[in-house]
């Protein structure tokens, strides 16, 4: 059985990178997606960088740079499909 893993980042232009808002595994991933599907955040699979970001930076912190092109992409997602 594949155990469920989860991040959530946001990003504020006056921020460098994007920060972690919370990451976890199992019953706090399944948290983290049912409190981003009701908030209507879109929510994409990408559990490499989920299991990267939930093993590296504390919530409320600067993603690493190693994070950020992969972290660009989805945003870039998430932005072009709100703006639908």
């Amino acid at each position: 059985m594949e155990k469920k893993i989860a991040a959530a980042i946001a990003y504020a232009p006056e921020d460098p990178a994007p920060r972690l808002l919370a990451a976890g595994r199992d019953r706090t991933a399944e948290r983290i997606i049912a409190a981003a599907e009701q908030a209507g955040v879109a929510v994409v699979e990408a559990p490499a960088l989920a299991a990267l970001l939930d093993s590296g930076p504390q919530p409320g912190e600067l993603i690493p740079v190693w994070c950020w092109e992969a972290a660009a992409q989805i945003l870039a997602f998430v932005l072009a499909k709100e703006q639908r």
